[in-house]
């Protein structure tokens, strides 16, 4: 009971859009939640320049290819073939077709898709045509035109690396999302942010006191989390666009923040207020409170299912902390967790089905993944670090979390099975508690 308790007394430690045409339909090709899954390999062929103005030097193809490579080797799901093996390249002009391309070729050096393209100026204006297909059919998947500033380039590169990932698994990826942190030096910390790729680590509050469980409203426009500013466990609400913030729960004893629900109107809190810390949501705009459960137990680290009917939480009922789920009025409890004698931080996937969490593995927390009947459990990390925290990425498909060992920690992004696992964030400072931004609107 050593960390839950540490939990609840929480006082050791604490753009410019492009503009396409020719949409894509989604449409499944490759099945990636498959157990036989591997990378899948694409060639990708520098952008053919057309510059018509005085700046022909700069290499706006190469940089927009070299951009699409890196947002999706983000994914992990990628295999982005060495274009040294290419036996030919991007032809000059807009008129590759499936007619012209020698799929063949392609095929002879493992490429299973080829995205094509070619790059224009016009004054300060960006304008690049985009070609995807499938080298085994030889068939053009699409075929797309994006407008942007020159500087912003970065964003065409996105939305083709999207536009890939939307047609090839249904789903747009998490391109563009951020993720929150508590940064700690010393004794005292705030939250960060850091957008998917590891760029623009950003400061969000200068409460310079202990922070724990920074939480993402469903539209991204807001961070709950707990703060000992004015020298007691108070739960915040603060606008991320604007910097505005407001105090939401500031009962006698602990307040601890958990999830928002799926409509953003309510934010579950672990109280202590009538003694003995239990479960309870919050209706954001009335302040009105309900109790949850109520037992001689302890009760924290609520987190709402995507679909708003159920709350996955942690609790020390049976002996040792487990991982229960309840129906979202508190009803119909059920343990889910059996393995390992401490599990704790449930993480509810956006997709449904899955919850991951931190377990105590030969004296290490390892990061776990189990469904909702507490069924088909799967061990994430295996390293001899503390492994801790988990979110989910919008999609689904990622899980960040931050990695301890001695005195270091790192945040850290792997897919949803574990496999290639990088690093996001790693500075002289302690750094917890990742959460996962939604897709900004």
């Amino acid at each position: 009971m050593k960390k839950i308790y540490l939990i609840s007394a929480c006082i050791l430690f604490f753009c410019t859009l492009p503009v396409f045409s020719n949409s894509v339909t989604a449409k499944i090709y490759v099945d990636i939640d498959s157990p036989t899954f591997q990378q899948i390999p694409i060639a990708i062929c520098d952008f053919h320049n057309q510059i018509t103005s005085a700046t022909k030097a700069a290499n706006f193809g190469m940089t927009v290819s070299d951009d699409v490579k890196k947002d999706l080797s983000l994914t992990g799901i990628f295999n982005i073939l060495n274009k040294k093996s290419f036996l030919e390249n991007n032809p000059p002009g807009n008129t590759a077709t499936r007619e012209n391309i020698r799929f063949s070729d392609w095929a002879m050096i493992g490429a299973d898709y080829l995205l094509q393209g070619n790059i224009t100026q016009n004054n300060k204006e960006i304008i690049v045509e985009s070609r995807l297909f499938d080298v085994t059919r030889g068939e053009l998947l699409f075929n797309k035109r994006y407008i942007s500033e020159i500087n912003k380039l970065k964003t065409i590169s996105r939305a083709i690396a999207s536009d890939i990932l939307l047609i090839l698994t249904n789903d747009e990826g998490d391109f563009g999302t951020k993720i929150a942190f508590v940064s700690k030096k010393g004794s005292k910390s705030d939250l960060y942010a850091i957008n998917y790729d590891g760029s623009e680590l950003k400061r969000i509050t200068n409460h310079q006191s202990i922070i724990i469980a920074p939480r993402w409203s469903p539209d991204g426009t807001f961070l709950a989390f707990t703060s000992f500013k004015d020298g007691r466990p108070e739960v915040y609400i603060r606008n991320f666009k604007n910097g505005t913030e407001k105090k939401v729960a500031s009962f006698e004893g602990l307040n601890l923040c958990g999830s928002f629900s799926p409509d953003g109107k309510k934010l579950l809190l672990t109280l202590s207020k009538e003694g003995n810390e239990e479960l309870y949501v919050l209706e954001i705009d009335t302040l009105k409170l309900k109790r949850l459960t109520n037992n001689y137990f302890i009760d924290v680290s609520p987190a709402w299912s995507p679909d708003g009917k159920k709350i996955a939480f942690v609790s020390n009922r049976s002996g040792s902390p487990q991982i229960y789920i309840m129906d979202a009025d508190g009803n119909n409890v059920k343990r889910i967790t059996y393995e390992g004698k401490y599990n704790t931080s449930p993480s509810w996937s956006p997709r449904g089905g899955r919850i991951a969490y931190e377990g105590l593995i030969n004296d290490k927390y390892q990061i776990i993944s189990v469904d909702e009947e507490g069924n088909n459990p799967l061990q994430l990390t295996f390293d001899a670090a503390n492994n801790e925290s988990p979110s989910w990425s919008p999609s689904g498909r990622q899980i960040v979390y931050v990695s301890q060992k001695n005195s270091k920690s790192k945040i850290c992004i792997m897919n949803s099975n574990g496999l290639n696992p990088r690093v996001l964030n790693e500075n002289s400072n302690k750094s917890v508690m990742p959460a996962w931004s939604p897709r900004f609107k």
